[in-house]
């Protein structure tokens, strides 16, 4: 009896979801239950061109491809040419200098095993249209209207 009831409940949820579904707002440009043809792989943008920020302290994008860069506890691809000790010859810019702190403040020889990562903040960017519009106002701007 008791099992019964349980299938009954669950019965009627699944039917309640599935009948919302049908009005839930999405970014698919279709409903949750319906499959959609995945979107053709983006080219990533190679352009060495640095990127406005869109808020304080965002970690910069990267602006070339890092395709089959190994970053991993056995090397860091990325190091090569923007540690401190290779952005002369590399012409990279170096990491910032809080990627050789540790936790307590201090700073360390080689960049620190909490910054060591990369990909874990920096990301490359994709030639595509976003999918919702960004209404992001940056305080230089606002400041600038306020004056104005």
């Amino acid at each position: 009896m008791k099992s019964r009831i349980t299938m009954t409940a669950l019965l009627g949820l699944v039917l309640t979801a599935g009948a919302l579904a049908q009005n839930v707002a999405t970014t698919r440009d279709a409903a949750i239950d319906v499959e959609v043809e995945p979107p053709k792989l983006s080219r990533v943008e190679n352009d060495d061109i640095k990127r406005k920020r869109a808020y304080p302290m965002q970690p910069p994008t990267v602006p070339h491809k890092i395709d089959n860069y190994q970053v991993d506890t056995n090397a860091n691809k990325c190091l090569s040419c923007h540690s401190r000790r290779r952005t002369q010859e590399s012409q990279a810019p170096m990491v910032s200098v809080t990627h050789y702190m540790d936790r307590d403040g201090n700073f360390l020889a080689d960049v620190s095993a909490r910054r060591y990562f990369c990909n874990q903040c920096h990301v490359v960017q994709r030639d595509v249209k976003p999918l919702l519009d960004n209404e992001f106002e940056d305080i230089d701007e606002l400041l600038r209207a306020d004056r104005n």
